[in-house]
């Protein structure tokens, strides 16, 4: 039960974070698209250099999962077909919805019931590549 409160408490947080810098902003990911400002390019940017940074932290110091579990970050072999698929239906829905999935519960909790449709998108998605992947090429 604690760990869930922990995963609760960090999702809280990052939710405020993303709410506070506009990153659920479907004007400022229009913007970013655009090319008509940084604030986006920003937040992104500093999001892989943060990330970068604590994988490297996790390599090296054996960090452990809250379950005491030792964290295991496994390669996959690049696949041209995977990413190109990948990322365009990732980009569709982007595009589409205005919304990444991260900010999708984001702009639920700000008071816009509109999401509610990608929410429910999201889950037929989620359902559906469940069923079919053992077929994709992973």
């Amino acid at each position: 039960m604690k760990k869930y409160v922990a995963y609760f408490t960090i999702g809280i947080f990052f939710g405020i974070l993303m709410y506070k810098s506009e990153a659920a902003s479907w004007f400022r990911i229009y913007e970013m698209f655009r090319f008509d400002s940084f604030h986006m390019y920003g937040i992104i940017g500093s999001a892989l250099v943060i990330g970068v940074i604590g994988v490297q932290w996790i390599k090296r110091k054996d960090i452990k999962a809250l379950g005491g579990r030792r964290m295991q970050l496994n390669k996959k072999q690049p696949s041209i077909a995977r990413y190109l698929i990948g990322g365009t239906l990732f980009g569709l829905g982007w595009a589409l919805a205005g919304a990444c999935p991260g900010p999708m519960y984001v702009l639920l909790g700000s008071g816009y019931p509109a999401i509610l449709v990608v929410l429910f998108g999201a889950v037929i998605g989620t359902f559906v590549y469940g069923i079919v992947r053992d077929k994709l090429p992973h």
